[in-house]
């Protein structure tokens, strides 16, 4: 039996699967990485992107943050507009059969959402989502590109992006999702992730389920404990499962 009917006959026998995806689930839409050879990471700017994507940066160098968040993270540069890929539409159709229980993310993008996903787990937030800092009132992802410099609310407020900046804190409410997901999961899928980024990728400890599964092209802290290991992109892979 090769990897792909291991994994199938795995997904045949779950009826409660949970998926933790990260970075590599979004790359074969386009959308560039972070810790890649070529990943955001690894470009030069005047400052650390590290720092650029901080909560104190963004309150000190407002306008340098946005002009960096729109070019790379909103991508409003970008040659084409991302869509969902084989994984994103797959994992969405295994939720619409009744064998997915939950998708829990790293990426910000909301690309499982445009699949067709509804419950979606997004650790670190969502572009998709942005909020007055003055008084709440919401914007969409599409204000925020059409804008110039520092977006402001009509109430005069700054607008502030609702993504987990380093030095903030995950949602108290998703983590307690994410924990009680992994919990009840019969099958734990992980694709796309380095698991080098935590708290997240801590999280992956509360599995007590039958079986799990990582699927990604480089190596990670978890490839011996897993029941099954695939060496190649999550899309590829997830593109020839039958639901």
């Amino acid at each position: 039996m090769n990897q792909i009917q291991q994994l199938q006959t795995m997904i045949d026998n779950s009826n409660r699967i949970v998926f933790f995806g990260g970075a590599g689930v979004s790359t074969e839409s386009g959308i560039p990485d972070f810790r890649s050879v070529d990943g955001l990471y690894n470009q030069q700017y005047d400052y650390p992107p590290e720092e650029i994507l901080s909560h104190r940066f963004f309150l000190q160098h407002t306008a340098e943050f946005y002009t960096f968040y729109r070019k790379k993270i909103l991508l409003c540069e970008h040659p084409f507009t991302p869509r969902p890929n084989a994984a994103h539409n797959k994992l969405a159709a295994l939720e619409q059969a009744g064998k997915l229980r939950a998708v829990i993310t790293q990426n910000i993008d909301g690309l499982h959402q445009q699949a067709g996903s509804r419950h979606v787990l997004e650790l670190h937030g969502s572009v998709e989502r942005n909020y007055c800092m003055q008084c709440g009132k919401a914007y969409t992802a599409d204000f925020i590109r059409s804008s110039t410099d520092i977006p402001r609310c009509s109430c005069g407020g700054i607008i502030k992006p609702d993504v987990v900046l380093y030095e903030e804190s995950l949602d108290s409410r998703i983590i307690e999702q994410s924990i009680s997901a992994l919990q009840q999961a019969d099958l734990l899928i992980i694709g796309g992730t380095s698991l080098n980024v935590y708290p997240a990728a801590g999280f992956l400890g509360y599995f007590r389920g039958n079986a799990s599964v990582l699927i990604n092209c480089g190596a990670t802290q978890m490839d011996n404990r897993v029941d099954l290991l695939i060496r190649d992109k999550i899309g590829a892979v997830l593109h020839q499962i039958k639901c």
